[in-house]
Protein backbone atom coordinates (compact mmCIF):
# COMPACT_ATOMS: atom_id res chain seq x y z
CA UNK A 1 0.00 0.00 0.00
CA UNK A 2 2.97 2.33 0.58
CA UNK A 3 3.80 2.15 -3.13
CA UNK A 4 0.32 3.28 -4.07
CA UNK A 5 0.44 6.18 -1.61
CA UNK A 6 3.84 7.10 -3.04
CA UNK A 7 2.35 7.22 -6.55
CA UNK A 8 -0.52 9.37 -5.30
CA UNK A 9 1.83 11.83 -3.63
CA UNK A 10 4.13 11.84 -6.68
CA UNK A 11 1.12 12.72 -8.82
CA UNK A 12 0.35 15.67 -6.56
CA UNK A 13 3.96 16.85 -6.89
CA UNK A 14 3.74 16.57 -10.69
CA UNK A 15 0.51 18.60 -10.51
CA UNK A 16 2.39 21.36 -8.69
CA UNK A 17 5.23 21.18 -11.23
CA UNK A 18 2.75 21.35 -14.11
CA UNK A 19 1.83 24.88 -13.04
CA UNK A 20 5.35 25.92 -14.05
CA UNK A 21 6.43 23.41 -16.68
CA UNK A 22 3.22 22.55 -18.57
CA UNK A 23 3.77 22.44 -22.31
CA UNK A 24 7.30 21.07 -21.98
CA UNK A 25 6.43 17.56 -23.17
CA UNK A 26 4.32 18.90 -26.03
CA UNK A 27 7.27 20.99 -27.21
CA UNK A 28 9.32 17.81 -27.65
CA UNK A 29 6.99 16.83 -30.50
CA UNK A 30 5.30 13.55 -31.21
CA UNK A 31 1.96 14.98 -32.34
CA UNK A 32 0.05 13.71 -29.31
CA UNK A 33 -1.83 17.02 -29.00
CA UNK A 34 -1.57 17.43 -25.24
CA UNK A 35 -2.18 13.76 -24.42
CA UNK A 36 1.22 13.62 -22.67
CA UNK A 37 0.86 16.94 -20.89
CA UNK A 38 1.95 17.17 -17.27
CA UNK A 39 -1.60 17.65 -15.92
CA UNK A 40 -2.74 14.48 -17.72
CA UNK A 41 0.22 12.49 -16.40
CA UNK A 42 -0.29 13.91 -12.91
CA UNK A 43 -3.99 13.01 -12.95
CA UNK A 44 -3.24 9.49 -14.11
CA UNK A 45 -0.50 8.86 -11.52
CA UNK A 46 -2.48 10.38 -8.63
CA UNK A 47 -5.64 8.46 -9.45
CA UNK A 48 -3.67 5.23 -9.89
CA UNK A 49 -1.94 5.66 -6.55
CA UNK A 50 -4.83 6.79 -4.41
CA UNK A 51 -7.34 4.37 -5.96
CA UNK A 52 -4.89 1.50 -5.50
CA UNK A 53 -4.34 2.49 -1.87
CA UNK A 54 -8.08 2.70 -1.23
CA UNK A 55 -8.66 -0.65 -2.91
CA UNK A 56 -6.01 -2.31 -0.78
CA UNK A 57 -6.81 -0.58 2.50
CA UNK A 58 -10.58 -0.28 2.50
CA UNK A 59 -11.61 -3.17 0.27
CA UNK A 60 -8.82 -5.54 1.26
CA UNK A 61 -7.96 -6.23 -2.39
CA UNK A 62 -4.67 -7.77 -3.39
CA UNK A 63 -1.94 -6.02 -5.34
CA UNK A 64 -3.12 -7.08 -8.81
CA UNK A 65 -6.80 -6.07 -8.36
CA UNK A 66 -5.73 -2.82 -6.70
CA UNK A 67 -3.35 -2.09 -9.59
CA UNK A 68 -6.06 -2.81 -12.15
CA UNK A 69 -8.52 -0.57 -10.30
CA UNK A 70 -5.86 2.16 -10.09
CA UNK A 71 -4.98 1.92 -13.78
CA UNK A 72 -8.68 2.11 -14.68
CA UNK A 73 -9.27 5.15 -12.48
CA UNK A 74 -6.03 6.74 -13.71
CA UNK A 75 -7.03 6.27 -17.34
CA UNK A 76 -10.43 7.82 -16.65
CA UNK A 77 -8.96 10.82 -14.80
CA UNK A 78 -6.22 11.29 -17.43
CA UNK A 79 -8.76 11.20 -20.25
CA UNK A 80 -11.05 13.67 -18.44
CA UNK A 81 -8.13 16.03 -17.82
CA UNK A 82 -7.11 15.85 -21.48
CA UNK A 83 -10.66 16.58 -22.70
CA UNK A 84 -11.11 19.43 -20.23
CA UNK A 85 -7.81 21.08 -21.18
CA UNK A 86 -8.67 20.79 -24.89
CA UNK A 87 -12.02 22.47 -24.24
CA UNK A 88 -10.31 25.32 -22.39
CA UNK A 89 -7.73 25.83 -25.13
CA UNK A 90 -10.39 25.85 -27.84
CA UNK A 91 -12.02 28.92 -26.26
CA UNK A 92 -9.39 31.35 -27.60
CA UNK A 93 -11.10 32.38 -30.85
CA UNK A 94 -13.16 35.24 -29.45
CA UNK A 95 -11.87 38.68 -30.41
CA UNK A 96 -10.46 40.90 -27.68
CA UNK A 97 -12.80 43.68 -26.57
CA UNK A 98 -12.08 47.11 -28.03
CA UNK A 99 -13.07 50.57 -26.99
CA UNK A 100 -15.16 50.97 -30.16
CA UNK A 101 -17.43 48.22 -28.81
CA UNK A 102 -18.77 50.76 -26.29
CA UNK A 103 -20.62 52.82 -28.91
CA UNK A 104 -24.35 52.32 -28.40
CA UNK A 105 -24.07 50.85 -24.91
CA UNK A 106 -25.62 52.29 -21.78
CA UNK A 107 -24.00 53.24 -18.51
CA UNK A 108 -24.42 55.33 -15.41
CA UNK A 109 -22.95 58.70 -14.51
CA UNK A 110 -20.57 58.43 -11.55
CA UNK A 111 -19.38 62.04 -11.46
CA UNK A 112 -21.72 64.74 -12.81
CA UNK A 113 -20.92 65.92 -16.34
CA UNK A 114 -20.86 69.75 -16.67
CA UNK A 115 -21.42 71.61 -19.96
CA UNK A 116 -18.15 71.72 -21.89
CA UNK A 117 -16.31 69.66 -19.27
CA UNK A 118 -15.72 66.08 -18.32
CA UNK A 119 -17.39 63.83 -15.78
CA UNK A 120 -17.17 60.09 -15.24
CA UNK A 121 -19.40 57.24 -16.36
CA UNK A 122 -19.40 53.57 -15.44
CA UNK A 123 -19.63 51.33 -18.51
CA UNK A 124 -19.31 47.59 -19.03
CA UNK A 125 -16.71 46.37 -21.51
CA UNK A 126 -16.81 42.58 -22.04
CA UNK A 127 -18.81 42.26 -18.83
CA UNK A 128 -16.28 44.14 -16.71
CA UNK A 129 -17.11 47.52 -15.16
CA UNK A 130 -14.81 50.30 -16.39
CA UNK A 131 -14.87 54.02 -15.57
CA UNK A 132 -14.43 56.43 -18.48
CA UNK A 133 -14.16 60.18 -18.68
CA UNK A 134 -17.32 61.44 -20.32
CA UNK A 135 -18.29 64.56 -22.21
CA UNK A 136 -21.84 65.62 -23.07
CA UNK A 137 -23.55 68.49 -24.92
CA UNK A 138 -25.83 69.16 -21.90
CA UNK A 139 -25.19 68.81 -18.16
CA UNK A 140 -26.01 65.36 -16.79
CA UNK A 141 -26.37 64.65 -13.08
CA UNK A 142 -24.85 61.87 -11.02
CA UNK A 143 -26.75 58.56 -11.23
CA UNK A 144 -28.36 59.33 -14.60
CA UNK A 145 -28.45 56.65 -17.28
CA UNK A 146 -26.59 57.56 -20.48
CA UNK A 147 -25.91 56.16 -23.94
CA UNK A 148 -22.45 56.23 -25.48
CA UNK A 149 -22.56 58.20 -28.75
CA UNK A 150 -18.89 57.85 -29.66
CA UNK A 151 -15.48 56.96 -28.32
CA UNK A 152 -13.28 60.05 -28.13
CA UNK A 153 -10.07 58.37 -26.94
CA UNK A 154 -9.04 55.15 -25.19
CA UNK A 155 -10.16 56.68 -21.88
CA UNK A 156 -13.04 59.03 -22.80
CA UNK A 157 -16.44 58.85 -24.45
CA UNK A 158 -19.18 61.21 -25.62
CA UNK A 159 -22.56 60.43 -24.05
CA UNK A 160 -26.16 61.60 -24.13
CA UNK A 161 -28.88 61.07 -21.51
CA UNK A 162 -31.31 58.23 -22.01
CA UNK A 163 -34.76 59.55 -22.89
CA UNK A 164 -37.61 57.42 -21.57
Amino acid sequence: MAWFLGFGIAGLIVTALSLVFDGFLESLGGGLDGFLSLPVIAGFVSALGFTGAIAMGAAGAGVVPATLAGVGAGALVGWATWRFSRALLRDGDAPAPRGEDLTGTSGAVVTAIPVGGYGEVLLYLAGQPVKYAAKASAPIGRGSEVWVESVLSPTSVAVRPVER
